[in-house]
């Protein structure tokens, strides 16, 4: 028996005022669609609340929301004054990772607001990655994989969550260090209808091309030392010339292609 049905078989159900319940400060869910949450109001109005809303005591006229916010806002909708729930007499620990829980069983989370309810747990809890997956039931790598996304800016998130980008799109992007480049590959895949696999290999292309740039670069500068410590000789040498009664000087260009030098150095005059 899992956490959530352990605990619920030592509480009780009853009827609440929803001005009574308190949003959940931990609840990870931050989407809720409209058009969902209407049709849901609908059902309610029509059969009722079949599932009663978690919630824990904070005080004698006060409860905390754990699970069941969808069920909340729609009940509100349709101007319900009071919602059944199961009140549950646990801590604010417990009552996250059923928050948590229930929205990961249900699958209505986007794999980013799960990332920052791991987070977020991680933080507030002093969880490892390690104790956080037993409490979930997942594996260690699972919560890694996610915490990773996090890197990803607000703005690459915001646009992957608005077009439907999948987890594996955004694991591709983390491939590519520089924001800027994550952004350039982002718009690709939305002009070009990317699926994973023609991302990964964009970006493998992209970043093979910037190891041999870096190659190239790389090979240049000692070329340019060269060049400089060329440039100093000639320069040197045309000074030496002067010191010993030689009329010279050089004249330096330079094209994109090629640097050139003009020494000139003047006859001595005859009698």
């Amino acid at each position: 028996m899992g956490l959530i049905e352990n605990l619920a078989g030592k509480n009780k159900v009853m009827n609440v005022g929803v001005d009574a319940i308190l949003r959940n400060p931990n609840q990870p869910r931050k989407i809720f669609e409209e058009a969902a949450l209407l049709e849901l109001a609908e059902s309610i109005r029509s059969c009722g609340i079949i599932q009663p809303l978690t919630v824990r005591k904070l005080n004698d006229n006060t409860f905390e929301l754990i699970a069941g916010e969808r069920r909340l806002k729609a009940a509100k909708l349709i101007g319900m004054k009071e919602v059944p729930v199961l009140v549950m007499n646990v801590n604010e620990d417990a009552s996250a990772l059923i928050a948590l829980i229930e929205n990961l069983q249900r699958k209505d989370l986007t794999f980013f607001e799960e990332a920052v309810s791991y987070d977020k747990l991680m933080r507030e809890f002093a969880y490892t990655q390690d104790e956080l997956a037993f409490k979930l039931g997942k594996k260690q790598s699972t919560i890694a994989n996610k915490l990773r996304l996090l890197k990803l800016s607000d703005e690459t998130k915001a646009r992957a969550v608005e077009f439907g980008l999948s987890e594996r799109h955004c694991r591709a992007l983390l491939r590519l260090e520089q924001e800027e480049q994550r952004l350039k590959v982002l718009n690709v895949i939305l002009q070009r209808n990317l699926n994973v696999a023609e991302t990964e290999q964009f970006i493998d292309r992209m970043l093979h091309e910037t190891v041999s740039r870096q190659k190239k670069e790389k090979r240049m500068v000692p070329l340019f030392k060269d060049i400089r410590i060329f440039s100093n000789t000639v320069k040197q040498a045309v000074e030496m010339m002067n010191k010993a009664g030689v009329s010279a000087n050089s004249k330096k260009s330079e094209t994109e292609d090629y640097i050139e030098y003009v020494i000139r150095i003047d006859k001595p005059q005859t009698v």
